[in-house]
């Protein structure tokens, strides 16, 4: 029997509702797969715990993480909290200390589901895009002058390190070669910003010429964003910085039907420290208990997760019966034409599971 240890951070919002319904999957796969088994350990970070604690985690808490073989994130953020504290005390540092330095999002129009781009097919939306996650725009680098006063100033410093650029990129065309793949696509904006972006270019190009089986190109992220609209059948892996990537995750979201059937991985791909895997709709605290949010991207993030630790076949038996459920057509979430509930969505996708994998 092969055990996995899983922090599960069910968070905020709709985090608990999508959360229990990605562990019910989990011990589905446990049950059908028999020589898997997830230890899971809840741990109550959250806005609620940084109201009583004044904090979102507590002092040693990476430490206890360090000894997961991985982490589930349900979502994070509360009204009465700013984003700032929330994603800044908990889900940054986790990802910079256990550097995940891949942000791993897949923009896939599942079947069953028809594209906002109404004249565009399954097979011209199904791409990756790498976002680096640790440096970058999202530096804590920077800081607040002469508040109060009519010349305050504020001053927001991008990191880019030659080292963090090497490997995210190296990353990318890794993925393309490993999955079949033959473009590589990097967003870049050095026509504007004029140190960080030719940088970037640069280390892109000496990267490439390591794969010359592979078609390289760079795009600035005004055109990349045109394109994701108008042509994204051109794209299979998308390299971006930590900005750039965050932006053009949540329009492929959109394009493939929204952002609860989107899924991520932040990723450190030597597996020397754990890797986290959330859905990347945050705690819409306007549904947040009436049952109704859409579990399907906490589930996929379940499948990456298994893809991630040597399981792609259960990996893939996960991804089939979401789409499964979504081609029968009889249970959806309001968010996606129906009118089900987060639980029978869940159950649903369970049954097929077992149907298929049984």
């Amino acid at each position: 029997m092969k055990h996995y240890a899983v922090a599960v951070i069910a968070g905020d919002g709709i985090g608990p509702e999508v959360m229990a319904e990605g562990l019910k999957m989990l011990k589905a796969v446990s049950e059908i797969h028999g020589g898997l088994a997830f230890e899971t350990r809840s741990l109550p970070w959250n806005c609620q715990y940084y109201a009583t604690q004044g904090r979102m985690m507590p002092e040693n808490g990476l430490d206890i993480l360090r000894e997961f073989d991985v982490i589930l994130l349900g979502a994070v953020g509360s009204p009465e909290v700013p984003d700032h504290v929330s994603v800044w005390e908990l889900i940054l540092p986790i990802r910079r200390a256990f550097q995940q330095y891949v942000n791993l999002r897949p923009i896939k129009l599942l079947k069953g589901l028809e594209s906002p781009l109404r004249y565009k097919r399954h097979d011209d939306l199904d791409f990756m895009v790498v976002r680096e996650n640790t440096e970058g725009e999202y530096s804590n680098m920077g800081g607040r002058l002469h508040p109060g006063t009519p010349y305050e100033l504020a001053v927001q410093n991008n990191v880019f390190t030659r080292y963090g650029v090497e490997r995210i990129v190296r990353y990318a065309f890794k993925l393309a070669v490993e999955t079949g793949k033959t473009r590589v696509t990097a967003a870049t904006k050095s026509n504007g910003i004029n140190h960080s972006m030719p940088f970037w270019d640069e280390i892109v190009r000496e990267v490439s010429l390591q794969f010359p089986q592979m078609d390289t190109k760079l795009y600035h992220i005004d055109a990349l964003t045109a394109y994701f609209v108008s042509r994204p059948e051109s794209f299979d892996v998308v390299v971006a910085s930590n900005l750039f990537g965050d932006i053009l995750t949540d329009l492929g979201a959109a394009i493939v039907g929204g952002l609860g059937l989107a899924p991520s991985g932040n990723i450190n791909p030597e597996k020397t420290y754990p890797s986290m895997f959330e859905p990347i709709h945050g705690s819409a605290p306007d549904i947040a208990g009436k049952g109704i949010a859409n579990p399907i991207a906490q589930i996929w993030s379940i499948s990456m997760m298994l893809d991630h630790l040597g399981h792609r076949e259960l990996g893939k038996l996960v991804l089939d019966s979401i789409e499964a459920v979504l081609v029968e057509g009889k249970v959806r979430t309001p968010d996606i034409g129906g009118s089900a509930t987060t639980r029978e969505l869940g159950g649903a996708i369970r049954e097929q599971l077992y149907r298929r994998g049984g």
